[in-house]
């Protein structure tokens, strides 16, 4: 199966110049934990709600002031549509990420993330082993 056919393809997406209460509202909005950076060129970073926290809230910054490129993880993986979904899951657990932006042209297409794998029963192992390297 391909990552294209489990993929959210419905995605929310910040420029790197927003501010970083700017990305918190849209995570709260969309009830997701993690937004890519796009700018005219394309993904260049993703910020998590946990990028906020630790780059942002715990150094004392402002995030009405702090833009989202000071906080943003900016070597992101991604993943293409037509790659394999255990090949995804295979990145997932070794690079120890939860969500990749899915990219077409270095456009950005969708997101999947290991919940999408994990609600599939062909692909539930690989989710799981995936999840138990994450949480080491």
């Amino acid at each position: 199966m391909k990552v294209k056919d489990i993929m959210t393809k419905d995605i929310t997406y910040i420029n790197p110049d927003s501010k970083v209460v700017e990305a918190a509202q849209l995570m709260q909005k969309h009830n997701v934990g993690s937004i890519p950076v796009c700018d005219q060129s394309g993904v260049i970073g993703i910020v998590t709600d946990r990028d906020i926290i630790v780059r942002n809230i715990a150094h004392g910054k402002d995030p009405k002031e702090t833009p989202v490129r000071d906080v943003m993880t900016g070597q992101v993986i991604m993943a293409s549509p037509d790659m394999e979904v255990d090949e995804v899951a295979g990145m997932m657990a070794s690079k120890q990420i939860r969500r990749v932006p899915v990219v077409d042209n270095n456009m950005i297409v969708g997101m999947v993330a290991l919940g999408d794998i994990a609600t599939d029963k062909r692909f539930s192992m690989e989710a799981s082993e995936a999840l138990a390297e994450i949480s080491k």
